[in-house]
């Protein structure tokens, strides 16, 4: 199986790309809401983010307030960096858990992690392959201000805690910009799924699939930005 990262910053179009590549039969893996799912009563992160942050991050039923969260976080880097860290492990386990089963299942050939922050948690090593979401920046404020009803200076704020996606196209095998239409980010996710299926034989042809493809990390594969 081959194992992707699908990643970009907030906002930039991920889960567009991740739905078509569903559609073409890839596994997709939303990190972000398994990290969700960590944070609930009872799941291993619930207990230590209330005992850091305290009970003000409450919601009456005990749940986790991620508005109130985000707040601290985002505006607060020592305090993202203590929620990053505890997460991301965890996330990247619950990932690797998903490969191994799906690997004993045999029913798919590609392994699609959509994750934003994959690459500064230092995990882009794991992956065989990895795809850069991005578009520009005056596209990606207006998204994040729509999405999350916020103004401008906190969707700025938000974007920019997060590494540059110039920064991030530097570890792209592939790179896709939303800023165009939905019919070109179909048709070019289209493009990354057959070249993916490519990777995916070429992989499967080495040493009997044990080895992941010989590619330098940051050498985009037919990938040029489009």
């Amino acid at each position: 199986m081959l194992i992707v990262s699908l990643t970009g910053g907030i906002a930039t179009g991920k889960s567009v790309v991740a739905r078509a590549l569903k559609k073409r039969g890839c596994y997709i893996h939303p990190a972000d809401r398994v990290a969700h799912r960590l944070m609930k009563p009872g799941r291993q992160a619930w207990q230590k983010i209330v005992d850091h942050f305290g009970p003000m991050i409450l919601n009456p039923d005990r749940t986790i307030n991620r508005s109130k969260l985000a707040d601290i976080v985002f505006s607060n880097r020592k305090e993202r960096l203590f929620l990053n860290r505890l997460i991301h492990p965890l996330v990247m386990e619950k990932i690797k858990q998903g490969v191994r089963r799906l690997e004993r299942k045999g029913l798919h050939k590609i392994f699609v992690s959509e994750a934003a922050l994959t690459i500064e948690a230092g995990f882009a090593g794991f992956f065989d392959r990895i795809i850069v979401v991005t578009c520009d920046r005056q596209v990606q404020i207006q998204r994040l201000m729509e999405r999350d009803r916020i103004s401008r200076r906190q969707a700025l704020q938000k974007i920019r805690s997060q590494m540059p996606l110039a920064e991030k196209i530097k570890y792209a095998d592939y790179v896709i910009n939303t800023s165009v239409s939905l019919e070109k980010t179909a048709a070019r996710s289209e493009e990354i799924f057959r070249c993916l299926m490519s990777d995916y034989w070429k992989k499967s042809r080495q040493a009997g699939g044990t080895k992941r493809p010989n590619v330098r990390r940051g050498e985009k594969l037919r990938g040029a930005e489009s």
